[in-house]
């Protein structure tokens, strides 16, 4: 019995032994494990700057920086690109670049026929970001969309009011006729401004496309129509007539507003930062090339650079994210909109605004 006693102590030692054996190998590995991850990590987070890897992998520890950058911008043209600082950034690869230093490898550009069009897009989460007509920004901002302001690059764009041969001769006699204008966008803002100024009423306002507006002038179906730029002062040199323009009022100029939305900002809060540096250092070298910039909005606008150059003076384009004018011109828009019911409801453009 003392023999079997042994034995089967010895039995029991010999399998706590390789119990303690096989417990001590998993410890090993488990810790092998954790030093692996753990270098894994550290790899990683102190990876060196230069080069598009590394950028990206800065950019996604940063805030998950998305690599394609979806832009928005009022227009149609054959080179798919806006005016401006911005447009001239984008022609000569500037934006880009700087925007690649962050991770953002590729730049989507779409055009669309006016502001209301282009925040229903944003608001969809088929753009980051865009340029657009304060008047249209606002009114989607007051309506609940989850955007902010990052820029003003502009405080000079001109509405004018244009009537139809042998029509109307002043403002005053469109009393009850019909203006095509776009609905929602900084030209509403100015006609309704302007109506409201003369005391003119009983003025039937009909959403029309430009293109469509301008040919439904030139059939006389409508007795004036709202229009910008080039394609304005083409009209009037056709022989339709300048009612009025917004030169002549001051408080009715529109403002450019660039919005990014929420959802973007949350991948990439430093985005205001980095589009305003960038947009500033195209427009030092816009400046440095004035000839070339004209061409180029000649060659956007399908016209001449005389005709550019009286419309979008390079003197228009701010060097700086926001100026005091621009904001002032910002909530005198924001609270006639809100005065005549375009807009939902007030806010603080300060609220809105990201400095």
């Amino acid at each position: 019995m003392a023999k079997a006693f042994r034995e089967n102590q010895g039995g029991q030692s010999k399998r706590l032994r390789l119990l303690l054996i096989a417990s001590a190998v998993m410890v090993v590995m488990v810790l092998q494990a954790c030093g692996n991850n753990t270098g894994s990590g550290n790899k990683e987070a102190s990876a060196p700057a230069g080069g598009e890897k590394a950028e990206a992998a800065s950019g996604e520890a940063s805030g998950n920086v998305p690599a394609t950058l979806n832009f928005g911008y009022i227009g149609s043209n054959k080179l798919n690109l806006p005016g401006g600082a911005e447009g001239w950034g984008f022609h000569k690869g500037i934006i880009q670049e700087e925007l690649k230093k962050h991770g953002i490898t590729e730049v989507k550009l779409t055009g669309f026929p006016n502001g209301p069009d282009q925040t229903e897009s944003l608001i969809s989460g088929r753009l980051d970001a865009g340029s657009l007509g304060d008047t249209p920004a606002i009114i989607a901002y007051a309506s609940g969309a989850k955007t902010r302001l990052i820029s003003q690059s502009s405080a000079h764009s001109v509405g004018y009011l244009i009537g139809k041969k042998n029509g109307a001769k002043t403002v005053k006699e469109l009393q009850g006729k019909t203006i095509a204008i776009q609905k929602g966008s900084f030209m509403h803002r100015y006609i309704a401004g302007l109506l409201k100024e003369e005391g003119v009423t009983g003025v039937k306002l009909v959403h029309m496309l430009t293109p469509d507006g301008t040919a439904a002038l030139a059939r006389g179906d409508v007795d004036a129509i709202t229009n910008t730029g080039v394609p304005a002062l083409k009209l009037i040199d056709e022989g339709y007539t300048l009612l009025d323009d917004a030169t002549q009022h001051p408080t009715l100029l529109g403002t450019s507003a660039t919005v990014a939305s929420d959802d973007y900002l949350a991948k990439f809060p430093d985005f205001p930062k980095v589009w305003n540096e960038a947009r500033e250092k195209a427009l030092a070298d816009l400046k440095q090339h004035e000839d070339e910039y004209y061409q180029f909005l000649a060659d956007i606008g399908n016209t001449t650079p005389e005709l550019v150059k009286k419309v979008s003076p390079i003197s228009d384009i701010k060097d700086t994210a926001f100026t005091e004018e621009g904001t002032k011109l910002l909530e005198g828009t924001k609270n006639f909109l809100v005065e005549e019911k375009l807009a939902k409801k007030d806010f603080k453009i300060s609220d809105w605004q990201l400095k």
